[in-house]
């Protein structure tokens, strides 16, 4: 029909986790494993305090690698993580309100995009999505509008 448009679907987009982080997290695995060897000097208890420290550092930089995206947005809702590797589907209905919660304490500024679903409450901070949380809340948000 000619002077009718159809507005377009948004795209869907991801964020993930950088993908250094689990990189950085098994060196520290391993930092704290060899320092607990280092310091041991026949007490059993420090290293085994290091090797469970490092195992669930070792764990946490698993999970980066196995389920690396934490959030995802489409034109019908939104895809967050759930639980160790999980992953929830909210529909657009289910989405209550869209955040950016920042605290200043003692000089350091923290953010937290908070995804409220009514009976769940899901926070991302920047090393969760790598990119800037003002940037990402204006995605979901301009994504939220063109699906209504």
């Amino acid at each position: 029909m000619l002077g009718r448009m159809d507005p377009q679907p948004s795209p869907a987009r991801q964020w993930r986790v950088p993908r250094s982080l689990p990189l950085v997290k098994a060196l520290g695995a391993l930092a704290v494993a060899a320092l607990g060897l280092l310091l041991a000097a026949g007490d059993p208890i420090r290293p085994a305090l290091a090797g469970a420290v490092a195992a669930a550092l070792l764990a946490w930089a698993l999970r980066d690698v196995v389920a690396p995206v934490r959030l995802a947005v489409d034109p019908e809702g939104l895809t967050v993580i759930r639980g160790y590797v999980g992953r929830r589907r909210l529909p657009w209905a289910a989405v209550e309100a869209i955040r950016l919660d920042r605290r200043s304490r003692r000089g350091v500024t923290a953010e937290t995009l908070e995804i409220d679903a009514g009976e769940s409450l899901h926070l991302f901070g920047r090393r969760d999505l790598d990119a800037p949380l003002d940037e990402v809340a204006a995605a979901l948000t301009a994504a939220r509008s063109a699906a209504r």
